[in-house]
C-alpha cells in the first residue's frame, strides 16, 4: 500500500495551523507505522493546548443586529458587552473568542474548558440543568445557545426577563462550521469578522485534507460509549466522526457497513462484519467501559482486526466533535494518531 509519508502531513499541519496538538501514545502504545499504515497500539489525542487563536478585535460593529433564531423567532441584539454562549460542546464560546470578542464573555458551560475561559463562572454543573437565577446574576446582554442544552423553560424565562436569546443550528459536523461562525458573527453584529474567520478556518481544513494519506484507506469505527448507562453505539453517516475520518483519508466503518442512521446500537455481528482496522472513541466513554482492555473484551469488538492489534484511538470528549474554528488541528491530530 502506498501512503504519502506522515512526516509531510505533520510538517504541513504545523506550517499552516501554527500549532498542531500531537497525539500522545497511551500506555501500551508505541511509535512507528505498521505495514498497513496504521499506528500500532492504543493512542490518545491530547487536549488542544491552544484551541483559541483570536482574530484582532473587530474595528466596527453593526448594532442593533436582528437575526432569525433557529426556533423561528426574530431576535434583535442591541448590546454585546456581556455575552453568554452555552451549548453541549463549547462550540459557540470558542467561536466568540475566535472572533476577538472573548473579553465580553461573562460565563461558560461545562464543555468550555479552554484556558482563556477557565476563569469564567460556570452557569451549571450539567448541560441539562441550567439555572435561570445563576444566568441572570451574570447580567448577560445576549445569550447564544441551541437545543442541545436546557431545560427549555430557562430560555423562555430569560426572554421574558428581556434578555435576547438566539438559538443556533444544533447540528455539528465539518459542513456546519462555516454556518455557525456566520450565525454567531451576525448575531453579534460583526459579519465581516465572521467572514475572515470562515476564510481562515477553510484554508486550514483544506491544507489538512490535501495532506491526507493516499492509497487503500484504513477502516475506522467510531464508538459512542457510556458504559455506566449501558449505551454502546456505532457511528454511521451523519455522526460527525464520519467526516473527520474521511478528512484524514480513512473510511468510516459504520457508513461502509451500510448503516443509515448516525448512531446504531453495537452488535457482535455488526462489529465483526464492519471489521474496522481502528476503533475511535471519546476519552470519557472509553474510561466508562474499563479502558482499552474493557473495550476489547466486549463481544464482537474483540473479534475485529482493530482488537487484534489493540488499535484504539481516544480523544477528549469536548474536542473530538466540537466542530469549531480549531477543528483543522483536531483533524491533523487524528491523522497523526492514526498513522505516525
Amino acid at each position: 500500500m502506498s501512503r504519502r509519508p506522515l512526516v509531510a502531513l505533520a510538517a504541513l499541519a504545523v506550517a499552516v495551523l501554527t500549532a498542531c496538538a500531537p497525539g500522545a501514545a497511551a500506555p501500551g502504545g508505541t511509535s512507528g507505522a505498521t505495514g498497513d499504515g496504521a499506528s500500532p497500539g492504543p493512542r490518545t489525542i491530547a487536549a488542544d493546548p491552544d484551541p483559541v487563536r483570536p482574530l484582532p478585535a473587530p474595528t466596527s460593529q453593526h448594532l442593533p443586529a436582528t437575526v432569525t433564531s433557529a426556533d423561528g423567532v426574530r431576535v434583535t441584539v442591541t448590546d454585546t458587552s456581556r455575552i453568554l454562549a452555552v451549548d453541549l460542546y463549547g462550540t459557540f464560546s470558542e467561536i466568540v473568542f475566535s472572533l476577538g470578542l472573548g473579553d465580553r464573555v461573562v460565563g461558560r458551560d461545562i464543555a468550555t474548558g479552554f484556558e482563556e475561559a477557565a476563569h469564567l463562572p460556570v452557569v451549571s454543573g450539567s448541560s441539562h440543568a441550567l439555572n435561570v437565577e445563576s444566568i441572570l446574576a451574570l447580567d448577560p446582554t445576549v445569550v447564544l445557545t441551541d437545543t442541545s442544552i436546557g431545560p427549555a423553560e430557562v430560555f423562555d424565562q430569560l426572554r421574558a426577563a428581556g434578555v435576547p436569546v438566539v438559538f443556533l443550528d444544533p447540528d455539528r459536523s465539518l459542513a456546519t462550521i462555516d454556518d455557525h461562525v456566520r450565525q454567531v458573527a451576525a448575531a453579534l453584529g460583526v459579519p465581516e469578522q465572521g467572514e475572515t474567520l470562515v476564510a481562515r478556518t477553510e484554508a486550514e481544513l483544506d491544507a489538512v485534507r490535501a495532506a491526507a494519506p493516499t492509497g487503500e484507506p484504513l477502516s475506522v469505527a467510531f464508538l459512542y460509549l457510556r458504559g455506566t448507562a449501558g449505551v454502546y453505539m456505532l457511528g454511521g453517516p451523519g455522526s460527525g466522526a464520519d467526516a473527520l475520518v474521511e478528512a484524514v483519508g480513512a473510511t468510516d466503518a459504520g457508513t461502509a457497513l451500510g448503516l443509515t442512521s448516525s448512531f446504531t446500537p453495537v452488535t457482535s455481528e455488526g462489529m465483526i462484519n464492519a471489521a474496522p482496522d481502528v476503533l475511535l472513541t471519546m476519552s470519557e466513554g472509553l474510561e466508562s467501559v474499563g479502558g482499552v482492555d474493557g473495550l476489547l473484551a466486549m463481544p464482537g469488538i474483540g473479534q475485529t482486526p482493530a482488537a487484534s492489534a489493540r488499535r484504539v484511538v481516544d480523544a477528549p470528549d469536548t474536542r473530538l466533535l466540537s466542530f469549531g474554528p480549531s477543528t483543522a488541528r483536531t483533524v491533523a491530530a487524528l491523522a497523526e494518531a492514526l498513522y505516525s
